[in-house]
């Protein structure tokens, strides 16, 4: 039974797990996005942004933690130089799980994880969409074209004389 048991072991020994969960931390803090399993990708989610949120305040306690934990000092100076300047203004949720269907081979739920600020496509401002085109009836643009031509013939007549 699993009563009580709040957190995902991912059929791994703590240190295997550890290990597994740092590493990955590591991959996502150099690459920005990793592709994984969905479970591996929430347990990631829970180890990673607390890390994540210790970069805001760059201070020797806080490196010497996160280093603890990572082991890594191109991953810390990452984590706290570049991504700590994108998310200060951040209250939470660093990371974004993206479903991507089931592995071929074993049909594992796949996704990727990535951190929020660095994906250019979703960082888009809504207010810059391109005009939509409606369905609607094409008779108001038909008058429309045919008035076009019309009005440039005579304009054309006289550029002739």
């Amino acid at each position: 039974m699993r009563h009580n048991k709040s957190f995902n072991h991912l059929g791994r020994k703590k240190a295997h797990r550890d290990a597994l969960l740092a590493n990955m931390t590591i991959s996502l803090i150099m690459h920005k996005r990793i592709f994984t399993t969905l479970a591996k990708a929430k347990a990631l989610r829970m180890y990673a942004e607390p890390l994540i949120n210790r970069a805001k305040e760059d201070n020797t306690p806080n490196r010497r933690l996160v280093f603890s934990h990572l082991q890594n000092k191109n991953a810390v100076t990452e984590l706290f130089r570049e991504i700590a300047q994108k998310i200060a203004d951040r209250n939470g949720g660093y990371t974004r799980i993206i479903k991507t269907g089931n592995r071929l081979g074993d049909n594992a739920k796949t996704c990727f994880i990535e951190l929020v600020d660095y994906n250019e496509n979703m960082m888009k401002q809504p207010g810059a969409k391109k005009t939509g085109r409606t369905r609607r009836s094409r008779k108001g643009s038909a008058e429309k074209a045919v008035e076009a031509p019309a009005a440039e013939a005579p304009k054309a007549e006289e550029a002739a004389e």
